[in-house]
């Protein structure tokens, strides 16, 4: 069964940079999207960035200019590169595919971002 593993997180300083990457274990057809997510405390979670497989990406108001979603449709693997990160960057960090058939979610990786 398909499962997406996550990896990246860690703590880094403010102004600092993370890359995040999210890649399936299994075999998975027909992604029409890959993505990122986060949840902060006590916040619901919240889009970061999509990219469809053709390349095009969306961001996030809060984090355009600062972060670049990539993907390597035949690692099936998206990518989150995080520049000038902030406090306000810190929570968890999920990933996701969506196929034709159903969503994908990863278990989250934790970005702490230090004052």
């Amino acid at each position: 069964q398909v499962q997406l593993v996550e990896s990246g997180g860690g703590l880094v300083q403010a102004g600092g940079s993370l890359r995040l990457s999210c890649a399936a274990s299994g075999i998975i057809f027909s992604v029409n999207a890959m993505g990122w997510y986060r949840r902060a405390p006590g916040k619901e979670r919240e889009l970061v960035a999509t990219v469809t497989s053709g390349g095009s990406p969306n961001y996030a108001d809060s984090v355009k200019g600062r972060f670049t979603i990539s993907r390597d449709n035949g690692k099936n693997t998206v990518y989150l590169q995080m520049s000038s990160l902030k406090p306000e960057d810190t929570a968890v960090y999920y990933c996701n595919f969506v196929t034709a058939y159903r969503v994908y979610w990863g278990q989250g990786t934790q970005v702490t971002v230090s004052s």
